[in-house]
């Protein structure tokens, strides 16, 4: 710390007891200095779409290659590390955090062959470690332990997959957070190398052929640009056997033949079929199985088209349990047999509910998780259809996990729920019996805590969910800090979940919010159509009219409003920071989709059309994806909330582009007095695999930054 900063915190840092235990409270920094934000060269740059012309004076930022973006990207992280070091509460933030982070955390055990494994970390290790244990009573031992991947930890295991005898695995790793993995195959008994690494595999599970070998899916690595952004197509699907050259690797589905962005491979438990999923976007798939016990089958088409998704739950010899959303928008279980598997074959075993449908496979029984209002319901059948009893859950939540092999007679699942730890159950499938096998070990007290879900009107009168959390007994008197979620996209749903992070919110009087907006999947298919393409904005409108909301019945005011989302989630953030900038005090637009016109020419990208539509499509597609995409809708001499965009320099799914030329943008539009920064993190990509030290971090400063600018200060917690 330097002199002059000792000086000034001294100057502005104001203690008043609190009468608890010597709490106190350290109020907001009122003289922090901001740095002149870098200046970013404009070059003259413009694209013309149905005879319009639009400007992008901030293109060459996509080259992260060059040293000019790699020095813009230093120059901004000076400027910001700078802001964040003047907040006075952020290192008592940083402890508080880094001591309800130190506690075992223990998964579900899985047993694979002789062995049980399971992860778990001592506390603040940066990576999860893989242990195992052979049978119930044996020693533990370490099987592999990431932290030892890389000495910064910023490499992670990032997919992992048993032989069905359990005596081979092959296990993918991520450096720096990239999407391009590299495979690495042992042997389980003494834990040594077969064969060279795999590289350039991308997107990919790992589904073994007895012993023989994987299959895994790839791009070929771009030639030109950067391997981190450059356009992928092409997706494959290969085979590798054990012992030999990757460059020999059959190509078994895919390439130039048949032109796909995503391909995905699994097989059934008993290694019969081998079941391929081919798809352009995110939502909608081909369907094909080939039968392995027959040297000389090819793959029979299951279902031609990309209209609904669907896959293989299970088989019975020839018969293929089928989950589908044709003529079932929240979806179904079906049987065909496989000698003719056409969609008029098919016959319901578990038909269609007003609830949305996710199952999963354990001890030969199916079990038929539903979304009812964005939170778990579990249901046990038999193979032939039949009800065999709802699980009673421990409460509303989300439950998750009820997968076991044919043979187990028992399985793990998990629950947890916005105040609720998770807590890992063991189940008995004859019985219906759950019992807690682990228990959250952090130091936090949910009694003092509560959850509400509450249902609000979105602009066109469509009923939104919301949960809303926060302390017992808050006033609601429009003073409390809030951080209101959303992602709203891609037929995925937001159920409640616990997050260490959110702790240090709840504990000063603050309430967190979940939306459930449109463009998700908690009321299925139909939910998700409607936050699509040209129906885009009714996601934004859900997420305003949650702010709206929240300030209307006073849990707080746009003057302690926060907003965060990441991803598409970001898209979401930085649609509404834009259009309503008034009703955001804080605004955190993390690895998002910023430049909807371009966004499809980056890495896979182009994927994501079902979703957005591309610029390129038709003339009214052009007009609304420029209407509200957040790059282009930046308009001069406007305020904007307090914003820190949030990336990394490994993000090779929504390349960091889309945050630099934002945030280039912003900073040149902005006016006013609330700073408008970008954080970028290095050796990191879109969120997985981050090292414990850096998601700390990263909560950190999102915490001191909402805090600071909304002037509320920070009550220290022992």
């Amino acid at each position: 710390m330097n002199k002059s900063f000792s000086i000034m915190l001294l100057s502005v840092l104001t203690v008043v007891g609190c009468g608890q235990q010597g709490q106190k409270r350290i109020e907001a920094n009122k003289e922090i200095n901001l740095k002149p934000y870098p200046k970013t060269e404009k070059v003259d740059v413009k694209d013309s779409y149905f005879g319009t012309d639009v400007e992008d004076p901030y293109r060459w930022l996509e080259d992260d290659l060059s040293d000019e973006t790699k020095q813009w990207v230093t120059a901004q992280n000076e400027v910001t590390q700078d802001y964040l070091g003047q907040i006075p509460f952020r290192d008592a933030i940083y402890k508080r955090l880094e001591s309800l982070w130190n506690y075992e955390k223990v998964g579900a055990p899985n047993r694979e062959g002789d062995y049980i494994y399971f992860y778990k970390n001592d506390g603040l290790q940066n990576q999860y470690v893989l242990w195992r244990k052979k049978g119930d009573n044996g020693k533990e031992e370490i099987f592999l332990d990431p932290n030892k991947f890389s000495a910064d930890g910023t490499t992670s295991l990032a997919g992992i997959s048993f032989s069905k005898d359990g005596s081979l695995v092959a296990y993918q790793i991520s450096e720096g957070g990239s999407d391009w993995r590299k495979v690495i195959i042992l042997n389980t008994s003494d834990k040594s190398v077969i064969g060279d690494t795999l590289i350039d595999v991308k997107f990919s599970g790992l589904a073994w052929k007895g012993n023989e070998g994987i299959y895994y899916s790839s791009y070929d690595k771009p030639k030109d640009g950067s391997a981190l952004s450059a356009m992928t197509d092409q997706h494959k699907l290969y085979f590798h056997r054990l012992n030999t050259a990757q460059s020999t690797d059959e190509l078994v589905f895919g390439g130039n033949k048949l032109a796909r962005r995503y391909i995905g491979a699994s097989l059934t438990e008993d290694e019969r079929f081998l079941v391929v999923s081919a798809a352009n976007t995110t939502s909608g798939n081909e369907l094909y199985i080939k039968d392995l016990s027959n040297p000389n089958a090819t793959f029979v088409t299951v279902v031609g088209n990309m209209e609904k998704n669907h896959y293989v739950v299970d088989n019975e010899g020839d018969k293929l349990f089928i989950y589908t959303e044709l003529n079932a928008s929240n979806g179904r279980i079906v049987t065909v047999d496989f000698s003719n598997p056409a969609t008029a074959n098919w016959k319901d075993l578990i038909a269609e509910t007003e609830q949305v449908l996710s199952p999963s496979i354990g001890g030969g029984k199916i079990f038929a998780t539903y979304l009812k209002d964005a939170t778990s319901q579990v249901k046990q059948f038999d193979r032939n259809g039949n009800l065999e009893r709802e699980i009673e859950l421990p409460g509303v939540g989300t439950a998750a996990g009820f997968g076991a092999k044919r043979t187990d007679t028992m399985l793990y699942y998990s629950f947890a729920n916005y105040v609720n730890p998770g807590t890992i159950y063991k189940y008995e499938l004859a019985s219906g019996r759950s019992e807690v096998y682990k228990e959250s070990q952090i130091k936090f007290d949910p009694s003092q805590y509560e959850s509400k879900q509450v249902f609000y009107t979105s602009k066109d009168g469509t009923k939104v969910p919301m949960i809303i959390t926060y302390k017992k007994g808050i006033q609601l008197d429009g003073t409390n800090p809030t951080m209101l979620y959303g992602y709203g996209g891609f037929n995925i749903s937001l159920t409640p979940s616990f997050n260490t992070s959110n702790i240090v919110l709840l504990e000063q009087g603050g309430v967190y919010a979940v939306a459930n907006l449109r463009g998700g999947g908690e009321y299925g298919e139909n939910w998700h159509v409607a936050g699509t393409k040209l129906q885009k904005q009714n996601v934004f409108d859900d997420f305003i009219a949650a702010a709206e909301y929240l300030i209307q019945e006073k849990y707080t005011s746009s003057d302690r409003l926060a907003i965060s989302g990441g991803s598409n989630g970001g898209l979401l953030v930085g649609a509404c920071m834009t259009q309503r900038p008034e009703l955001f005090k804080v605004a955190f637009p993390a690895v998002g989709v910023l430049d909807m016109l371009r966004y499809h020419k980056f890495t896979a990208g182009a994927g994501w059309a079902f979703d957005y539509g591309t610029a390129d499509d038709n003339k009214d597609m052009f007009a609304c994806l420029h209407g509200y995409s957040p790059y282009h809708t930046l308009k001069p001499n406007t305020t904007y909330p307090a914003t820190m965009v949030m990336t990394a320099d490994h993000d090779d799914r929504v390349v960091p582009a889309h945050s630099f030329k934002f945030a280039a943008r912003l900073q040149e539009y902005h006016t006013g007095s609330n700073p408008v920064l970008i954080r970028i993190d290095t050796k990191a990509g879109h969120g997985a695999g981050k090292s414990t030290a850096m998601v700390i971090a990263e909560q950190v400063d999102k915490w001191a930054f909402m805090l600071q600018n909304m002037g509320v200060g920070y009550k220290e917690i022992k």
